[in-house]
C-alpha cells in the first residue's frame, strides 16, 4: 500500500510540473524572440541589379563596297613607222607595269586600221593626217582628232649630187609610193608652188612599195625617189651612194603652206565622251613617250627594235628626221586645219569632200 501511495504521489507531482510549464505567458516567448531579432544583423541581401541585357553584338557595318571592276584597256592602233615609233615608251611602260591600261596593235597598212576603228574594234588610232579628216566626213562626225603626231617625213633622194633646189627637178623622173595619199598631194603642191607642172616638167612614176622606188633609184642614173623616214635611212645604210637632196618640210614651208603634216591620232567620238579620263591619261602618256623618243634616241631605238618596227641601228639614225611630235589643243587646230585647207584647195577628195568642222578637234 505504501509503494502504491508513493507512486501515486510522484505521478501527481509530475503532472503538476507539466501543467505549470504549459500555462507560461505567451508574451515572455514573444519578447525573447523580438530581442533576439533586434540584436541579430539581418542577413545581407543581394544588391538589385539592372535588368539583364542581351549579349552585345558587333556594331552594324555598311555593306562592303565592291571593288571596282577592272578598267577595260584602251585599244590603240598605229602604223609600222614613225607613228608607232613615238609610242614605244608607253608600250614598254604598260607592259612592265602590268597595269594593262592599253592594248596596242601595230599594223602594216592603213586599211587594217580604219575599218576596225569605225566598227569599234579600236578606240584610238594613229593615221595619216588627211585620213583623219576623211574618217570624220565619212562617219558624219563620229571621229575626232586628238593630236598631230608626225610632221613631214618625206624627202627627195638621189644617187649623186645634182639636186639642190626644187627647180633642179625639172626634166627628172621621180619614183614614189603613195598615190592618192599624202605623198602625192605634198609632191604635187610643192612642184606647183615652184612653177613646175607635174604633168609636163617632171615624170612621176607611182609604185606600190617603197622598196620598188629604191630599186629604181639604183637602176636608173637619172632617177630620183621620194621616200619617207625611216625607210630612207634604211636605204642609205644599204647604199652609201644615196643622199638626201630635198627635205619636203623645208620646201613646203618655203612655198608658204605652213607646216607639212604626215600623221595624227584620232579617237571615236563616242569613246571620248564616255571615257574622258582614259583619253586624258592617254594624251599625257603619249606626250611623255614622244618626249622620251626625241630625248633618248639610243634607248628608244632599242625599244623600237624590240617591237619589230625597224632595227635599232636604223631607228637611231632615223629618229631625228622623223619629226615625231604631240601637238594638242590650239596648236593642233591651227597647224592641222591649215594643212587640210591646202589639201582641200588642191583636191577636196583628199580630205573627204569637205573641210571638217570645229567639232573634229578634240577639246578636253
Amino acid at each position: 500500500m505504501k509503494k502504491v501511495l508513493a507512486l501515486t504521489l510522484a505521478l501527481i507531482l509530475c503532472l503538476s510540473v507539466f501543467a505549470a510549464c504549459g500555462n507560461a505567458p505567451a508574451s515572455s516567448s514573444a519578447s525573447s524572440s523580438s530581442e533576439s531579432s533586434a540584436e541579430a544583423t539581418p542577413a545581407p541581401t543581394a544588391e538589385p541589379t539592372a535588368e539583364p541585357t542581351a549579349e552585345p553584338t558587333a556594331e552594324p557595318t555598311q555593306e562592303p563596297t565592291p571593288a571596282p571592276a577592272a578598267q577595260e584597256p584602251v585599244r590603240v592602233a598605229a602604223l609600222k613607222g614613225p607613228t608607232a615609233m613615238g609610242m614605244v615608251k608607253m608600250m614598254s611602260d604598260d607592259t612592265n607595269s602590268g597595269t594593262g591600261k592599253y592594248e596596242f596593235t601595230i599594223a602594216a597598212a592603213i586599211d587594217e586600221i580604219t575599218p576596225n576603228l569605225v566598227q569599234g574594234n579600236y578606240d584610238i588610232a594613229a593615221v595619216p593626217a588627211n585620213v583623219g579628216s576623211v574618217l570624220y566626213n565619212n562617219t558624219q562626225g563620229k571621229v575626232q582628232v586628238l593630236a598631230v603626231n608626225t610632221l613631214g617625213v618625206l624627202y627627195i633622194a638621189e644617187k649623186g649630187d645634182t639636186i639642190h633646189s626644187a627647180a633642179d627637178l625639172k626634166g627628172r623622173t621621180i619614183y614614189s609610193a603613195g598615190k592618192g595619199a599624202t605623198p602625192e598631194y605634198a609632191l604635187t603642191y610643192m612642184l606647183q608652188k615652184n612653177g613646175l607642172d607635174p604633168e609636163k616638167d617632171v615624170t612621176i612614176e607611182w609604185k606600190s612599195e617603197h622598196a620598188e622606188c629604191v630599186a629604181a633609184l639604183a637602176a636608173d642614173a637619172n632617177a630620183l625617189a621620194m621616200l619617207p623616214q625611216p625607210f630612207l635611212t634604211t636605204a642609205m645604210m644599204k647604199d652609201d651612194g644615196i643622199r638626201v637632196a630635198l627635205d619636203l618640210n623645208q620646201e613646203w614651208e618655203t612655198a608658204g603652206a605652213g607646216t607639212l603634216i604626215t600623221g595624227c591620232v584620232v579617237v571615236r567620238k563616242e569613246y571620248a565622251e564616255t571615257h574622258a579620263d582614259q583619253v586624258k591619261a592617254f594624251l599625257e602618256d603619249y606626250a611623255a613617250s614622244v618626249a622620251y623618243a626625241n630625248q633618248n634616241v639610243e634607248d628608244a631605238a632599242q625599244l623600237i627594235e624590240s617591237y619589230d618596227i625597224v632595227p635599232a641601228k636604223v631607228a637611231a639614225k632615223a629618229l631625228p628626221a622623223c619629226n615625231i611630235v604631240c601637238l594638242t589643243g590650239d596648236e593642233l587646230k591651227k597647224d592641222l586645219s591649215s594643212y587640210l585647207q591646202v589639201l582641200f584647195d588642191f583636191n577636196p577628195k583628199a580630205v573627204g569632200g569637205a573641210m571638217p568642222g570645229d567639232d573634229f578637234y578634240y577639246a578636253a
